[in-house]
């Protein structure tokens, strides 16, 4: 037992240090008012691509939040639209949800995200409407309403935003810190694909299991798992190390 509890404590301790030495001998970022928040080019240009379309973008957090944690945001473009919606929750400048803050893919203060899911057509424009309705029903969007750690904050925002869309059946990155986070001491919930059920303990610790995000063990916001469908494995401060799931 006492060989288990050590080599779990290696696994949950072990990738945040190791980020974080890399983040230490790494070139520094630059200061957020002159860092690059240009489009990355994953979006498709509405002149070009009529068609709706709905994604979901992550990209490492900004400076030290980036050793733990990935910003998480979707983007919707309605059929035959000029411009894309863009749903996001920040922690500054008063109401954390934000409506249209800037390029759909956008890079976040220098760092090009990737997409966690991209559907276009049909099915897109079916479900802009619904996660509009998410949305606006979303619990934590006025002032106050945001926390760092362990939530509700960006991934808070997604994730909440998947549950209450299940055609989204999007995976969020382990290291989404804050997409576990529930108000309650304990509470049972759908996972954010709604492929399967988690419990958690106000975003503190946690168990999920489904068939999109695999076996997940969750404390202090951080994620150790598998993905058994799509074998990977699934550390802190890291993500899925294995095949890549794609959006």
């Amino acid at each position: 037992m006492r060989s288990v509890v050590l080599t779990f404590l290696v696994l949950l301790i072990a990738p945040v240090l190791l980020r974080a030495g890399l983040y230490a001998v790494g070139q520094p970022q630059a200061h957020w008012s002159r860092a690059d928040r240009s489009p990355s080019g994953l979006a498709p240009d509405p002149a070009s691509e009529p068609a709706a379309i709905v994604q979901i973008y992550a990209a490492r957090a900004y400076r030290w939040r980036g050793i733990f944690s990935v910003h998480t945001w979707i983007a919707v473009k309605r059929r035959g639209a000029a411009h894309y919606t863009r749903y996001e929750v920040m922690g500054w400048g008063g109401r954390p949800l934000r409506v249209g803050s800037g390029p759909p893919d956008g890079r976040w203060f220098g760092t090009v995200p990737e997409i966690l899911f991209d559907v276009r057509g049909a099915p897109a424009a079916a479900m802009i409407p619904k996660i509009e309705a998410a949305v606006a029903a979303y619990p934590y969007g006025g002032p106050g309403g945001y926390r760092l750690w362990p939530g509700p904050n960006s991934n808070t925002f997604v994730a909440d935003i998947a549950r209450a869309v299940p055609d989204l059946r999007v995976a969020l990155p382990p290291h989404a810190v804050g997409k576990d986070f529930a108000p309650g001491w304990f509470s049972v919930m759908p996972t954010p694909s709604n492929s399967g059920w988690q419990i958690s303990f106000a975003g503190y610790a946690g168990l999920a299991v489904g068939a999109v995000e695999g076996l997940e063990l969750h404390l202090f916001g951080e994620t150790l798992g598998i993905d058994v469908l799509r074998p990977a494995l699934k550390f802190p401060a890291f993500g899925r190390v294995g095949l890549r799931r794609g959006p």
